[in-house]
């Protein structure tokens, strides 16, 4: 494998090129739809997508920047499934970003860079690499959030998401300092070689894989360190917290499985434990702290963080056996469980998009009142998006559910077995505040009565994701060959 093979990073270089043009187009544009921007951005994002579509059907792996970055399956899948999320969000936003005078070029480009963030985060096989498009990715949010200046709420919750992430990165790089200096090595196979040697001061790397968890726990959100969640999806633009809960959450899935697995496995005792207690802590608060929410941006990022949790069982199971076939398919449980959030995700929070257009933010649980009477169609497709982040079948999330539980049980250990026990009962009590957002919509006299309108591919989309919801339930098995096939070729 060529390390300078800047074809392995072609994708990467389209999507930089785009961007930067877009963002030079873009200064030209005078419609205030931002039509040429927009129809631009959603070419790159499609042509990205297609080109990491073909390269993971071909399934080779190859090394690229001086060895900092890997083209491998993993990469490939993630790198796609991103791109379409961000492409989605941004079909679906357009009308709520246009109403409130949002729809900038600013909000084109740093998808797309926030993008480039996430790709170089999900190949990263270099410390500084990952850092990288950690920092790319962040600083693109950030200046997304407060993309309403003239919003006080949008401008703290930027402010706060600023300062956590910026701690959260601190920590990360802390970390990785240390692990850089017990091994030193940036590269993150020759930390592998180096742990497993045997020969480090098991103190110092111990000390540095603390930070590391819980810059990766800041990340994806899992509490105790899920303190800006909350506070960043109510404050922020929907369309802006819909980009926060999907695309990232990609990478930061990405990149624990590069440190923890494939550079720091040979820790695996020591961020095994540390994960479990993450995902037992982030299950009960999220699941139980979203019960007393009535603002449904604030539930579903309580949600987010159960299903963080949820997640990281899965990672945290795959260390049990580490040569054999159980390790893959707990990994490939939580990629799928991954995918599948990031899909329900995008349908969530489009239905808050939908019923915001009359005007007003609608973000308290009784704006969805009386949904079924006006729009039967997109209750029934809300309905299709709560029952699977519930996990109840026969919808994609109960799937997801199962695989991870099951990750956990054929173990045959009791600590596994006990662990699988506390989640399905904290998901049974979780499962009250997604029922409760049926019952509004369906038994609950409507607010308005008017019905509601969509552009036809608003329309389309949502429509599509509430069916794939509920044939990914019924034949998920597509989709897990996927994440096998990325998880296997890229671990073997």
């Amino acid at each position: 494998m060529n390390p300078m093979n800047y074809m392995a990073a072609g994708p990467e270089i389209l999507l930089l090129c785009a961007a930067l043009l877009i963002a030079m187009v873009d200064l030209w544009v005078t419609d205030p739809a931002r039509r040429v921007t927009y129809y631009l951005t959603q070419l790159t994002l499609a042509a990205y997508a297609a080109l990491h579509f073909v390269a993971f059907g071909q399934g080779g792996t190859q090394m690229a920047l001086q060895g900092m970055f890997s083209a491998d399956p993993m990469t490939h899948l993630l790198c796609a499934v991103s791109a379409l999320a961000v492409f989605a969000v941004l079909l679906l936003s357009r009308p709520y970003a246009q109403a409130r005078e949002l729809l900038k070029g600013e909000l084109f480009t740093l998808s797309l860079f926030m993008l480039l963030g996430v790709a170089i985060m999900v190949g990263a096989t270099h410390f500084l690499a990952i850092y990288l498009g950690l920092e790319l990715m962040s600083l693109s949010l950030y200046a997304l959030v407060a993309l309403r200046r003239d919003h006080a709420v949008s401008t703290e919750a930027a402010m706060k998401y600023f300062v956590l992430g910026a701690l959260a990165s601190g920590f990360l790089l802390y970390g990785l300092s240390m692990v850089y200096g017990a091994t030193g090595s940036l590269h993150i196979d020759k930390v592998f070689a180096a742990v497993s040697s045997n020969t480090l001061n098991p103190g110092v790397m111990v000390f540095g894989l603390v930070f590391v968890v819980a810059g990766l726990a800041f990340k994806l959100g899992a509490a105790p360190f899920h303190m800006w969640v909350p506070d960043v999806y109510q404050g922020a633009p929907t369309a802006v917290t819909l980009l926060i809960g999907t695309a990232p959450k990609l990478a930061a899935f990405a990149i624990s499985i590069r440190l923890l697995v494939e550079g720091l496995l040979g820790l695996a005792f020591d961020w095994q434990q540390m994960l479990l207690v993450l995902s037992v802590v982030s299950l009960i608060i999220g699941n139980i702290v979203a019960i007393a929410q009535t603002n449904i941006k604030r539930m579903l990022a309580y949600s987010t963080i159960a299903q963080m949790g949820f997640m990281l069982l899965g990672l945290a199971s795959g260390v049990v056996d580490e040569g054999g076939l159980h390790r893959f398919n707990a990994y490939s449980s939580a990629l799928f469980y991954a995918v599948t959030y990031v899909m329900t995700t995008i349908g969530s929070f489009a239905m808050v998009m939908l019923l915001a257009r009359q005007g007003h933010e609608a973000e308290q649980l009784q704006d969805f009142a009386g949904l079924a009477q006006r729009s039967p169609w997109y209750a029934l497709v809300m309905t299709l998006l709560m029952l699977s982040l519930a996990g109840i079948p026969p919808t994609v999330g109960f799937y997801a559910k199962m695989a991870v539980l099951q990750a956990l049980v054929v173990t045959g250990q009791s600590l596994y077995i006990g662990i699988a026990v506390v989640a399905v009962v904290l998901s049974l009590i979780g499962a009250y505040y997604y029922l409760r957002v049926i019952k509004t919509m369906w038994f609950d006299a409507p607010v308005e009565r008017q019905a509601l309108q969509a552009p036809a591919d608003v329309r389309a989309l949502l429509s599509l994701n509430g069916i794939a919801v509920l044939a990914l339930g019924i034949l998920p098995g597509g989709l897990m060959a996927w994440c096998t096939q990325a998880i296997v070729k890229t671990l073997s």
